[in-house]
């Protein structure tokens, strides 16, 4: 895509950028170029990359007027679908709300299981929790909207949709998701005995599975 036509930099401080753009799709092709030109040496100096729904902050940056210049000149290819290794979580289709998503969905209870793993999903973002990543990856048809009064408690381990997204919350607070299924160990979503505590990063490729002997 042709940077001057598909985003926007703003300036945000003193050495940071905010760069707009017109969906989760491009954010991630931008997302993934930002980090592809890091690892080839010739992404100019900047300390942090924040990956948003439609946003990517660059802060840290010494010259944020010359970098914003750049940046409206490149060109970012789509980013291929199967790129990079998926991560797989097994999930026990037991959620409470999976009777409604079903009706929504205009299938079977037990439909529900084999629908939502049918995709290859990818964390847009992270965020509201640490550990928590936003998944695309599920058409249009079947995004659902979130409960109009979120739930006090949403256990750790439950396997949610909301719009275009799905999730796993890794630990127990509230929220106003559809909760369709369950992860049986969440542990390893956020594990700070890692270099990287959060298994879901930005750019990740998600599948899931169902869990061994549990729910279709």
């Amino acid at each position: 895509m042709t940077g001057n036509r598909l985003l926007t930099v703003r300036p945000a401080g003193r050495h940071a950028l905010l760069v707009e753009l017109p969906d989760a799709e491009r954010t991630g092709a931008f997302h993934a170029e930002l980090l592809r030109r890091r690892a080839a040496g010739t992404l100019p100096p900047v300390e942090e990359i924040v990956p948003g729904a439609r946003t990517v902050l660059l802060d840290g940056v010494p010259r944020p007027a010359e970098l914003a210049r750049r940046i409206a000149d490149w060109e970012v290819p789509a980013r291929a679908a199967d790129e990079g290794e998926a991560v797989e979580i097994p999930v026990r289709y037991d959620g409470p709300d999976i009777a409604r998503v079903a009706d929504l969905w205009q299938v079977g209870v037990d439909e529900v299981g084999a629908r939502h793993r049918a995709y290859t999903y990818r964390v847009a973002f992270c965020g509201f929790a640490p550990g928590f990543g936003y998944l695309t990856g599920l058409p249009a048809e079947l995004h659902v909207p979130r409960h109009d009064t979120p739930r006090t408690r949403v256990p750790a381990g439950a396997v949610a949709l909301a719009g275009p997204y799905s999730a796993v919350y890794p630990r127990a607070t509230p929220g106003g998701w559809q909760l369709i299924g369950t992860m049986p160990d969440p542990t390893p979503l956020w594990d700070l005995t890692r270099d990287e505590p959060a298994l879901l990063t930005a750019g990740t490729r998600v599948r899931f599975v169902a869990e061994s002997g549990g729910a279709p």
